[in-house]
């Protein structure tokens, strides 16, 4: 990366953090989807699938043979809803899907970005990126996004303390 690009990077955050550029106000954010959001997978039902696989095929073969203990699988953990019927989730969870929101936008970068929820009843979401991890433009957009992203959770998940 060139001096002038990070010059150019630098300069732009400077100018966001005091205000002084409003070019990237007229950028719209694009519309989001409808439907309750999916909880991001940890990758342990990923490495779960293989191995019941792996002992399902053992149990075949051994089928002639004297039957085999089959080992009990982990149940996931219970999803505790409200009265209003919203799940209750984390601030970590609730992050986690924040961020996969917005991983389905256009040029949202792969690393980078962190997304920090707080408050109680009506929590929020911010988000930070890192230097050089997405352009002044781009930033910009998916702040833009943000509050209707959040509005769109928050219909269906409550933050648990």
């Amino acid at each position: 990366m060139s001096d002038d690009v990070k010059d150019a990077g630098l300069v732009a955050m400077i100018s966001g953090i005091l205000g002084g550029n409003k070019r990237a106000d007229n950028v719209a954010p694009p519309p989001l989807t409808e439907g309750p959001p999916t909880v991001p997978s940890n990758g342990a039902e990923a490495e779960a699938a293989p191995a019941a696989q792996s002992k399902s095929i053992k149990l075949e073969e051994t089928s002639d043979a004297a039957p085999a203990a089959v080992e009990p699988v982990e149940q996931p953990a219970k999803i505790v809803t409200t009265r209003d019927g919203k799940q209750l989730l984390p601030a970590e969870a609730i992050a986690d899907l924040v961020l996969g929101e917005l991983r389905k936008l256009e040029d949202f970068p792969a690393t980078g970005a962190s997304v920090t929820v707080y408050g109680y009843r009506h929590w929020n979401a911010m988000i930070t990126f890192a230097p050089f991890s997405t352009n002044f433009q781009n930033a910009t957009r998916f702040r833009q996004a943000m509050p209707d992203i959040v509005f769109k959770l928050r219909r269906f998940v409550e933050l648990e303390i």
